[in-house]
C-alpha cells in the first residue's frame, strides 16, 4: 500500500482565505475525512503575515503597509512576520500519529522539511539545514532580537550558503501538525524592511546591512530564473521523495469550500483576530 496524500495547489489567494484553509484542511484530517495533505498557495494582494503571539501594532507599521496595498492577516502558527510577495508557499498536513512520525516539534520539523530539502536540490541548489551549534547562537534562537523571521534561520531551517531560503512556522491542534513556510523566490528587501518598526534609525540600518548577510532568495542563487510553476514541480517531487508519499490531487467540494468560506470571514477577517496581540 502507498501513503497517498492529497495535494492541493490553490494558487494566488486571499491572505485570510489562505489561512482559513490551512486551518479547515488540519480540522477534516483531524475528523478523518481526508488523508495528510501537501498544499502550495500564493497570496493575492502581497501580504504581511504576523505569527500567533506577535504584538502586531507594536511590531509593524500600518501606514506603510496600507501605503503599499499589502494584506494584513494572523497566523495560527508562531514565529514572526513575514512578507508573502515573491514566495511559493507550502503547508503540511499530518495527524501527530502518522506511522514515525517523532513527538519533539523540533525532529517532527526535521522529518517534514526534508521534501523541501530535496525540493531545493531539485532546483540545483545545495541546501541543507541549519543546526545551531555555538552557546551564542542557541540563546539567539531562544531570544530572537527581531520581529523580522528571515532575520536568522532556526533549528532544522534550510540554508543555503549559510543564509536562509525557507522561513517555517508549526502548531499542533487537535492531534493535528500543521507546518507552513516561505520558500523565496525573489526578495525585496527594501520593501521588508520599510513596513517594520524600529526603535530607531541606527536599529533599521543594522538590520538593513544584516538582512542581505541572513536571508536569500532562490532566484540571487540560481543562474536561471526560476518561476513558481518549476518551484510546484520540484518541491511537489521533493516531498514525494522526502516523506515517501505519493501525491493525489485534490479539489474542495462546495460544502467545504463554503466552511473555508464561513471561518475566512468570522476569524481570520476580524480585527479580533488580527489585532488581539
Amino acid at each position: 500500500m502507498t501513503n497517498e496524500w492529497y495535494f492541493v495547489n490553490s494558487g494566488p489567494c486571499d491572505p485570510a482565505y489562505n489561512m482559513a484553509l490551512d486551518e479547515a484542511l488540519l480540522h477534516w484530517h483531524s475528523e478523518g475525512l481526508i488523508p495528510p495533505v501537501i498544499r502550495f498557495y500564493e497570496w493575492n494582494p502581497a501580504t504581511l503575515s504576523v505569527g500567533y503571539f506577535q504584538k502586531a501594532k507594536r511590531d509593524l507599521n500600518f501606514e506603510q503597509i496600507h501605503k503599499l496595498g499589502l494584506g494584513f492577516v494572523r497566523r495560527p502558527t508562531g514565529g514572526r512576520a513575514v512578507l508573502h510577495e515573491h514566495e511559493l508557499t507550502y503547508s503540511i498536513i499530518v495527524s501527530e500519529q502518522y506511522p514515525n512520525m517523532p513527538k519533539t516539534v523540533t525532529e517532527a520539523y526535521r522529518v517534514l522539511s526534508e521534501g523541501l530539502l530535496k525540493g531545493f536540490q531539485n532546483l540545483g541548489l545545495d541546501a541543507y539545514f541549519s543546526v545551531p551549534e555555538t552557546a551564542e547562537e542557541k540563546d539567539a534562537l531562544a531570544k530572537p532580537k527581531s520581529a523580522v523571521c528571515f532575520d536568522a534561520p532556526s533549528w532544522y531551517e534550510l540554508v543555503v550558503e549559510g543564509k536562509k531560503v525557507a522561513g517555517s512556522a508549526q502548531t499542533r491542534q487537535e492531534g493535528v501538525i500543521l507546518q507552513h513556510g516561505a520558500i523565496l523566490i525573489d526578495l525585496d528587501q527594501e520593501k521588508l524592511l520599510s513596513v517594520f518598526n524600529f526603535k530607531d534609525d541606527a536599529a533599521r540600518q543594522r538590520m538593513k546591512e544584516k538582512l542581505p548577510e541572513k536571508a536569500v532568495s532562490i532566484n540571487s542563487l540560481s543562474a536561471k530564473k526560476v518561476t513558481v510553476e518549476q518551484c510546484i514541480e520540484a518541491f511537489s517531487t521533493g516531498f514525494m521523495e522526502g516523506l515517501d508519499i505519493t501525491l493525489k490531487p485534490y479539489e474542495l467540494t462546495l460544502e467545504q469550500q463554503q466552511f473555508v468560506e464561513k471561518l475566512m470571514n468570522e476569524k481570520y477577517k476580524s480585527d479580533e483576530w488580527n489585532y488581539k496581540y
